[in-house]
């Protein structure tokens, strides 16, 4: 039936969605994480990469998560020239988290969960309404 196929479809979109808010989260919190050791790296962003799959019950394609991969973006820095994990020249290696752009992409995240989950409702609807057709 095609309408289980639309809702199995938005499901696996609102999962791989759901991941993603997940990553953008922990990327938030640890915005402000630094170093535990003197030299080391703080939090490096995290990112989620998508890709479609063949799924052969459906006859169709589905978004996953290929993987979960860093940033390698240049971390920030910030002259602290007191703290002790600060480097020679006073600069402390700050995460490569940019909470403005997390916060985009969250909202981005939500919306389209939210649009697949529209999806899975409206589904649903259809769905009760063609039984209660069939049934006179």
């Amino acid at each position: 039936m095609d309408l289980m196929r639309a809702g199995k479809i938005s499901a696996a979109g609102m999962k791989v969605q759901g991941t993603r808010l997940k990553v953008i989260a922990e990327n938030i919190a640890n915005a402000d994480s630094m170093a535990a050791v003197k030299g080391g790296d703080p939090y490096r962003r995290q990112i989620v990469n998508f890709h479609n799959v063949l799924n052969n019950e459906l006859g169709t394609k589905l978004v996953e998560i290929r993987n979960i991969d860093v940033d390698k973006a240049e971390f920030r820095k910030q002259y602290d020239p007191g703290h002790p994990a600060a480097d020679k020249d006073g600069y402390l290696k700050m995460p490569n988290v940019n909470t403005l752009i997390e916060m985009m992409d969250m909202r981005e995240a939500q919306r389209s969960y939210q649009a697949n989950l529209r999806i899975i409702e409206v589904t649903k609807t259809m769905v009760h309404n063609t039984i209660g057709l069939l049934r006179g």
